[in-house]
């Protein structure tokens, strides 16, 4: 496996207008609204941003886990996990090395941290039809990784570039899936975009199956932006679209407003 050179990736996807044009929409609005206006927008932009948060941690849990006890321990985790990246981004912080991979990796699955202490997997791994890198690999190519990315001048594109090769090196033992969105997220709220989520079960094969086929052809041609890598990268600027619609619905007081064209249970975003 070799990582996805940063310098083939597009510099701009169609998507990308339309969510910065949501953005620019937002922020004006807090900006320039009049001063009796400013803090009920301020107010219902941190509710909504707090509502997608929380979204993202049951969405989660409630698609990884097998059961519902373990749903309530994931969804435990991931809200822990999401309390520590906004500390950091209070801080200025942002995801920007294997430290704050691994202190993702140990809050997002202490369990399998506390038995891989600060350690890449050791054996190999099969994600379906594909097999990533071998264990000796692992750390090199997260290092390159984390050299690479600031490379990628679009935040949208660097975090879900990012999301992309970590799934694809899967350097942990357990809780791949959810490191990577985790830290995919924390590039999107650091960049002042909201938070994403796969939200429902058709939303959820979609990413499984445009990850796998990325994967596929990347093996076959690694140093390529194939079409299948595309599609994944667009499928996953139709998510960042959702929420900054949503957000935008939520300011211009659209309540009922449904969170993403493509979800058929829009139940939990208009309640």
């Amino acid at each position: 496996m070799k990582v996805l050179p940063p310098e083939v990736l597009p510099d701009r996807l169609p998507q990308m207008g339309d969510i910065e044009s949501d953005m620019k929409q937002i922020f004006r609005m807090l900006i320039f609204s009049p001063e009796l206006q400013a803090t009920p927008l301020l107010k219902r932009y941190m509710e909504a941003i707090g509502h997608l948060r929380q979204v993202l941690s049951f969405k989660n849990a409630q698609q990884e886990a097998q059961s519902e006890a373990e749903a309530r321990t994931y969804l435990a985790h991931l809200q822990q996990a999401m309390s520590m990246m906004v500390e950091e981004i209070r801080a200025s912080r942002c995801l920007a090395s294997a430290v704050d991979l691994f202190r993702l990796f140990r809050t997002v699955a202490p369990e399998a941290a506390a038995r891989h202490p600060n350690h890449y997997r050791q054996t190999l791994v099969q994600v379906g039809q594909y097999l990533a890198p071998e264990p000796v690999r692992v750390p090199g190519l997260m290092e390159e990784v984390f050299a690479r990315a600031p490379d990628i001048a679009p935040p949208l594109l660097r975090a879900i570039w990012m999301h992309h090769e970590i799934v694809r090196i899967h350097p942990f033992v357990d809780g791949n899936g959810r490191v990577g969105r985790m830290a995919k997220n924390w590039i999107l709220m650091f960049e002042l975009y909201p938070p994403i989520f796969i939200y429902g079960q058709t939303d959820r094969q979609r990413y499984i199956r445009y990850l796998g086929e990325s994967f596929a052809d990347l093996e076959n041609a690694p140093e390529t932006f194939h079409a299948s890598t595309r599609v994944f990268f667009e499928d996953e600027l139709r998510r960042v679209k959702a929420s900054t619609g949503f957000l935008l619905a939520r300011m211009q007081r659209e309540g009922d407003a449904p969170f993403g064209p493509e979800d058929l249970d829009i139940r939990p975003y208009t309640s």
